[in-house]
């Protein structure tokens, strides 16, 4: 049997806490358009609740165009910041030019700093 091998995503989960005066959310997993529910929905109540967010990226192990559009989104409702992207976040930041949109800083501590 020929055919595409299965793609499976990986389990994709946010946790959230107060670090300073930011509140961190950190993801952990794959998100598209199909897993970004949890992220968003986190990223959405961050942004509402506090001035300065942090995206703990350090678990995503990948991301595409939604993902981008929903750090992009978020940056226009909170003081945003991505801590720690993985290889793969990263470079889907520098190819689109995000990297220079967003503060992106190597911890998390950095971040909640800056």
């Amino acid at each position: 049997m020929g055919g595409a091998p299965l793609r499976i995503h990986d389990q994709a989960a946010v946790v959230q806490f107060e670090y300073g005066d930011a509140w961190v959310v950190s993801a952990r997993g794959s998100y598209d358009m199909y897993s970004i529910t949890p992220l968003a929905e986190a990223l959405d109540t961050a942004a509402e609740a506090h001035r300065k967010v942090v995206l703990d990226a350090s678990g995503i192990t990948f991301g595409d165009s939604t993902l981008l559009n929903l750090l992009i989104l978020t940056h226009h409702k909170a003081d945003l910041r991505v801590a720690a992207p993985t290889q793969q976040v990263r470079r889907l930041l520098e190819i689109t030019g995000a990297d220079t949109l967003l503060k992106v800083r190597a911890t998390v501590a950095e971040a909640a700093a800056c």
